[in-house]
């Protein structure tokens, strides 16, 4: 068939495309006259396909759930003789289920409200919600106001009874089943016919209702019927003319058959579990259901046939594109079919258009549009495609939604329209596990689909046991149903079945090369309002459907674009009869350019291309009309076109003189210009002669002001100077001679070459030379400069460290002083403290005294009388020459307290030094380990220096002075009150290191400062500095004889304020004059 015209109608999901398709069929057919479609009418097909293939959702009351393909056939005249329906992808999962608010299909709820109660009661019908299939969905009826009251009360559900019926002005239940009644009657088919297909529609339902339970008895895990099940079988078996026991037992039960062993194999039966013989029960209601809607479309071209056909009309109505938050198998092929058709529509319109402009030669701007190529790879590409990773997961043993789901993200991991569900906009989507969902970008948005059903809508194939069934039945209709597609028990398996997905695909790859082989009209219907309210316009969701339709891109091409266009020879032959015999013979496109010029026609509404004529849109109609218009106005239209053929061929004889013109000045202008040739070649003659050596003294000239910029360079160097001046003076020298050279000499290029580029050299290394110095230079200053930074921040950093060093020394010893005064406070106080005691000591020891004078001074005159008396006594003895009765010997003489006391601690002390040589003294204090031996030889050594010293100071000269410390500390030592003897002064016990510092005066005429380091009671190191002499140092152990004799608390220093220093400062004065100082005083 040749230029075939087909009607291509797509839409949101849920319009009423099938309507709009029967309305431009009826149009067709009134336009063409043909007594076909008095004979037979068209509208007969319609209510038998909305009755078995529609069905109420949420968003259409009679949305179609299957797609066709209807072809109108013309003969070579142009009448209709027949037409062809072809059908894809029933939605089968409705037979079962259906969504809360959704109906299943029509003819359920039609033969339950409009069937004669005859038919009724042999088909053991009553109201929806006693079936299964019915009782989950919505099971009120679409009625009028008049219908209503023809329901049977047994036929009304409890929410028809609650709720009321449904109202929608183009469905009735009631009236629709009469209709459809009376189509398949003008359809040809009997009244038994009819009743067979009630029969199995019926059956269906029923077979809803037979449920299953668990058989406890059954220690293979089968299930059995539940209560009341076996009636329905019996139902169902009276209906199909099977055997009832034998039906129970197939959907109980299936045949498995080994094809080894035995010429047909071994023949097991297996017990099925409750889901299982659900599935099998499902399965069987749908392939009834499936089979019995094939039959009707049969039987609709039987009643639509045709013998010969010349051409055809073809209108695609196909489910659109569909996404609900529950996305199935059923989604997933429709969105599939729906992505192959806007593929097919993009190369069509926008890719086929915009390759023809550019054949043609048209500038016109390219479109940009979406390619879905890639999506269509993903899911039908060879390998891992999605329809064959299910195919392949339905012939694994043991197949499962979660492995299928894995393997396709896994073989299609980082593909941009495949996605995990987690990634949806929805929230309930997106609590989807990944491997039981994924999300595809289809070209109208990204649907999340549920793998869960996916394998099992993928093999509708019936079980051999049902099949059997069947088979055998005694109903030939119900047989014969199955007869044509049953296969024989070789080819049955998992490895041989022929899937949901592959048979669609196959009916859509020979839909698309009926569509590709034929020209093509798309019609685009937009749904104005989702709540299906009429005069309700909402813009924004129909701004959604034209982005998502591609209409978009579309509307921009046609808005800059031809969309009208015809061939130079068609308008020529259209035209030709209407115009006389001179203009007749004119070539097509120049009758075509001059047909247009004299019309007038804006430059903008056509464009020329190479074959053809381009309109702008409605332009082509209105030259149409012009073109047809009445015979005067051809005629007028006639004498424009001669018109303009005369102005033109008197324009192209105008331009002709005036080329011939143009020539002549051309032709004087290039012999005035002759002259001026031959003096720009003389020119270029020297040019070329004396141009090389010109340029060549001009190369050497800019060389010389770089020689110039250098000595700029030299002036910065502080060493080398006059050597690097005068390698510059130099290659200037050889420079100026070059050039007068170059003046007077006929040198060749090649040596001019050779000595420019000899003297560029030579400038490079000097400049390179010069550089390198300056930067040394630089360099060299930067690293003093940074040494002289990097010094002083030092110096900074190292004075900034004294001064916070001085500081904590200064505090330190400040805090230390602080420590020495309150510590000679504390000891002044405890002085003060035990000389108030000493006093009163000191007062009751005088008092004591005194008390023992009296008594001596008594016990002196008792002994003076007595010996007065003694002597009297003798001298009368003697002068009476008597004898005395006895001679009184005087007592001798008391001891003070003091050295009665003194006495006491001799006797009492542990050592007994007093007999020790002074080396034996000294011996022991610097090797004995025992604290109270050392403690005693000091003490015996200081009193021994004492007694020395006390008896030198006796016997000097007058005038000499040998002191050992300075006069304030002898003189506190000998103005200091004699010790009691009962105690000893708490004073003298300090153990610690205490330095001291006083000043003192020798002889009137040596001053200077005494400094003193006492080790516990006694000195152990004595420095005397003096302005007019060197100091002198003393050390215990060594200079003994020179320094001080006198024990810490005789010396009265720590009551001296100001007197003690730290050990620092001591340690500094001493290390400061160890080296210039003297042992002897």
């Amino acid at each position: 068939m040749r230029n075939v015209p087909k009607g291509f109608m797509s839409t949101e999901k849920g319009f009423f495309t099938f309507v709009n398709g029967i309305y431009r069929k009826l149009l067709v057919l009134q336009l063409t006259g043909s007594s076909w479609c008095r004979s037979i009418s068209m509208e007969d097909p319609n209510p038998v396909l909305e009755a078995f293939g529609n069905a109420k959702t949420m968003r259409n009351n009679n949305s179609s759930r299957f797609g066709k393909f209807i072809e109108i056939h013309f003969s070579n005249k142009f009448s209709v003789v027949g037409g062809f329906i072809s059908h894809y992808l029933l939605e089968k999962s409705r037979i079962c289920s259906q969504s809360r608010g959704e109906r299943n299909y029509h003819i359920f709820y039609q033969l339950c409200a409009g069937a004669p109660v005859e038919l009724k009661k042999k088909l053991h019908l009553s109201s929806p919600d006693k079936f299964q299939y019915l009782s989950k969905g919505c099971t009120q009826y679409f009625t009028s106001q008049e219908t209503e009251k023809l329901l049977n009360k047994d036929s009304i559900s409890s929410d028809q009874c609650q709720k009321g019926s449904l109202h929608d002005p183009m469905l009735d239940d009631i009236r629709n089943f009469l209709a459809l009644d009376k189509a398949l009657n003008n359809m040809g088919l009997r009244e038994s016919e009819r009743q067979n297909i009630y029969t199995v529609v019926a059956a269906v339902l029923h077979l809803g209702n037979v449920s299953f339970e668990d058989n406890p008895d059954d220690c293979k895990g089968g299930c059995r019927l539940a209560p009341g099940a076996a009636e329905v079988l019996n139902i169902i078996g009276s209906l199909l003319g099977v055997d009832a026991q034998y039906l129970r037992q197939s959907l109980l039960s299936r045949v498995m058959q080994t094809s080894k062993g035995g010429a047909k194999g071994t023949i097991y039966m297996v017990p099925l579990k409750v889901h299982e013989a659900q599935n099998a029960r499902d399965a069987l209601a749908k392939a009834l259901y499936s089979r019995l809607f094939d039959f009707i479309v049969q039987c609709i071209n039987k009643s639509i046939p045709f013998s010969s056909s010349s051409y055809y009309i073809g209108v695609l109505d196909i489910a659109g594109f569909e996404y609900f938050q529950v996305n199935s198998f059923e989604q997933f092929c429709i969105n599939y079919c729906n992505e192959k058709l806007q593929q097919f529509f993009n190369e069509r319109i926008l890719k086929e258009e915009q390759t023809l402009y550019e054949k043609e030669g048209l500038n016109v701007r390219k479109i940009d549009y979406v390619d879905n190529q890639d999506c269509l790879e993903l899911l039908e590409s060879k390998g891992n495609g999605i329809f064959d990773l299910l195919d392949e997961e339905s012939r694994l043993p043991k197949s499962s939604h979660t492995h299928f789901t894995s393997t396709v993200h896994a073989q299609n991991n980082g593909h941009f329209r495949l996605d995990v569900p987690r990634k949806s906009k929805l929230k309930y989507h997106r609590e989807i596990r990944d491997n039981e969902g994924f999300l595809i970008r289809h070209f109208a948005g990204a649907v999340c689909y549920e793998t869960v059903s996916f394998i099992e809508k993928n093999n509708d194939a019936l079980h051999a046991s049902l099949e059997s069934v069947i088979l055998e039945a005694e109903n030939n209709f119900v047989q014969n149903l199955f007869k044509n597609e049953s296969t024989s028990q070789q080819t049955r398996g998992k490895l041989n079945f022929n899937s949901v997905g592959s048979k669609f695909r196959s009916q859509l790859q020979e839909l698309m090369a009926k569509l590709r082989n034929t020209g093509t009209h798309f019609v685009r219907c937009i749904k104005p309002n989702f709540r299906m309210v009429d005069h309700c316009f909402e813009g924004n969701q129909i701004l959604i459907q034209l982005r998502c339709s591609g209409m978009a891109s579309v509307l921009e091409l046609m808005q800059q674009g031809y969309p009208s266009r015809a061939q130079f020879s068609d308008l020529y032959a259209m035209y030709k009869s209407y115009l006389p015999p001179d203009l007749a013979r004119l070539d097509p496109r120049l009758f075509c350019k001059a047909l247009f010029k004299a019309l007038g026609l804006n430059e903008k509404d056509f464009c020329f291309g190479l074959t053809k004529v381009f309109f702008r849109p409605g332009k082509f109609a209105e030259f149409d009309q012009i073109m047809k218009s009445d015979p005067q106005n051809l005629a007028l239209l006639v004498k424009k076109v001669q018109k303009w053929l005369l102005i033109s061929r008197w324009k192209k004889t105008i331009w002709c003189a005036v080329s011939v013109i143009k020539l002549k000045n051309k032709i004087l202008y290039r012999r005035n210009n002759l002259i001026v040739i031959q003096k720009n070649f003389r020119m270029c003659l020297a040019k070329r002669k004396y141009r090389p050596r010109y340029l060549y003294i001009m190369k050497l000239k800019k060389l010389c002001e770089k020689l110039d910029a250098m000595s700029q360079i030299v002036s910065q160097l502080n060493k080398e100077k006059e050597k690097s001046s005068a390698e510059i003076q130099a290659l200037r020298e050889k420079m100026k001679y070059a050039i007068q050279q170059a003046k007077v000499t006929d040198l060749s290029i090649h040596q001019m070459e050779k000595n420019h580029l000899d003297f560029v050299k030579a400038v490079d290394e000097l400049l390179l030379n010069l550089q390198k110095k300056v930067e040394q230079q630089k360099i060299a200053e930067e690293r003093e400069r940074v040494r002289k930074i990097q010094e002083e921040m030092e110096r900074e950093r190292l004075k900034k460290e004294e001064e916070k060093q001085k500081k904590l020394e200064e505090e330190e010893m400040k805090k230390r002083k602080m420590e020495l005064e309150l510590q000679r406070k504390m000891e002044e106080e405890c002085r003060i403290k035990e000389e108030k005691e000493n006093a009163k000591r000191m007062e009751e020891y005088q008092a004591q005294l005194r008390l023992q004078e009296e008594e001596e001074l008594k016990r002196q005159q008792q002994l003076q009388q007595e010996h007065s008396d003694h002597e009297l006594a003798l001298r009368l003895a003697q002068d009476m020459n008597g004898v005395p009765d006895e001679v009184v010997t005087p007592p001798p003489l008391p001891r003070s307290a003091y050295v009665l006391q003194q006495q006491e601690q001799l006797a009492s002390k542990k050592y007994d030094l007093s007999k020790w040589k002074y080396s034996d003294l000294r011996d022991a204090i610097n090797t004995s380990c025992d604290l109270e031996l050392l403690d005693a030889c000091r003490e015996e050594f200081h009193r021994r220096l004492k007694v020395y010293h006390s008896w030198k100071l006796k016997n000097m000269h007058k005038g000499s002075s040998q002191s050992r410390a300075p006069d304030s500390i002898m003189q506190s030592a000998k103005q200091a009150p004699p010790m009691p003897p009962a105690r000893k002064s708490s004073l003298g016990t300090v153990a610690a290191d205490r330095y001291f510092r006083i000043p003192f005066v020798r002889n009137s005429a040596q001053k200077g400062w005494w400094y003193a380091h006492f080790k516990g009671q006694w000195i152990a190191r004595q420095m005397e500095l003096h302005p007019d002499k060197p100091p002198i140092q003393l050390v215990a152990g060594k200079d003994d004889m020179q320094m001080c004799e006198l024990s810490l608390d005789e010396t009265g220093l720590t009551q001296k304020r100001g007197a003690e220093i730290l050990e620092e400062e001591f340690n500094a004065v001493w290390d400061k004059h160890s080296k210039t100082s003297s042992t002897v005083p």
